[in-house]
């Protein structure tokens, strides 16, 4: 007899937890937005707060309609069919039916450092790309883990939530290059403390920028983790081919774009100790400790 109580209970869990995420990403969301239209007025009052709010549009614009297929050639990512990379594009096929999704376009990046990533904007406009490296290096349940963790990112809409905060980061990046401009040729008026405050602030805005963006991706990771950890039942496979990927793309690094990193199922630039510092993933050992333990109390 099935116990209705404790099911829902199991839901109502659920739903509070995808709600809490909900709340936690628009929160930092706007704090992203907050910094650029405090940078922008700050540079040029109301004036320069509308340009900021000018930029961040347009980038956000620019990114949700073609930020897949720029970084797609950026990696220079080709599309296979099933007679070409038969146990990839079936691993993609079974795993999308499973989850209740449309079938995502597949492609294979020509390099030898094992990686993954997904992209497009939403559901029906969706691809999902691994490496030459990584389809050499797993066996068929890690290869399961992997496209289970990129699939659950276009399922919770995780592409578009770091595109946004990417772009928004980017366009932070932008205007406090503008500041700093600007104070070096006195943007700041007559007053010395005005034109420190500006230059300060151009400084501090895009770390403050990178740590938000930071913590969003890193939420989503683990997020994926579960839903690939759920859709295949094999928690464990995800963590052995985390531990197999981490360990070869720091002998084999990826010539990555670091405004992509955040995209990756293990950060590409994880050979650099200052990119570690500022990493949008989060540590790989937390990362299996919470696979694992799902695997030991079988929350999949």
């Amino acid at each position: 007899m099935v116990n209705t109580s404790s099911t829902g209970k199991r839901a109502s869990s659920a739903i509070c937890l995808i709600n809490m995420n909900t709340i936690k990403i628009i929160i930092m969301l706007a704090a992203l937005s907050g910094i650029l239209m405090f940078l922008g007025a700050l540079l040029g009052g109301r004036t320069g707060l509308v340009i900021a709010l000018i930029i961040s549009t347009v980038m956000n614009f620019g990114s949700y309609w073609y930020s897949d297929s720029i970084v797609l050639k950026m990696y220079n990512a080709q599309a296979v069919t099933e007679e070409r990379a038969p146990l990839l594009y079936k691993t993609v096929r079974n795993l999308a039916d499973k989850s209740g999704m449309p079938m995502p376009k597949v492609y294979i990046i020509p390099d030898k450092s094992p990686n993954a990533f997904a992209t497009g904007r939403n559901e029906n406009h969706a691809a999902v790309a691994v490496t030459s490296g990584i389809i050499a290096m797993l066996n068929k349940d890690e290869l399961e883990g992997v496209i289970g963790h990129e699939l659950s990112h276009i399922k919770h809409n995780d592409i578009l939530i770091g595109t946004m905060a990417a772009t928004i980061a980017s366009a932070v990046v932008v205007v406090s290059s503008m500041a700093k401009w600007a104070a070096l040729m006195g943007g700041g008026g007559e007053d010395m403390g005005g034109t420190v405050k500006l230059i300060a602030t151009a400084f501090i805005a895009p770390v403050a920028a990178t740590l938000v963006q930071m913590a969003i991706s890193r939420s989503r990771e683990y997020y994926a983790d579960e839903g690939a950890a759920k859709v295949t039942g094999k928690p464990e496979a995800l963590a052995s081919s985390l531990e197999k990927l981490t360990l070869a793309s720091k002998k084999i690094p990826m010539d990555a774009n670091p405004a992509t990193a955040h995209m990756f199922i293990v950060n590409p630039l994880s050979g650099n100790m200052i990119m570690n510092l500022f990493s949008t993933h989060p540590p790989l050992e937390k990362r299996i400790e919470r696979l694992r333990a799902m695997k030991a109390v079988g929350s999949f």
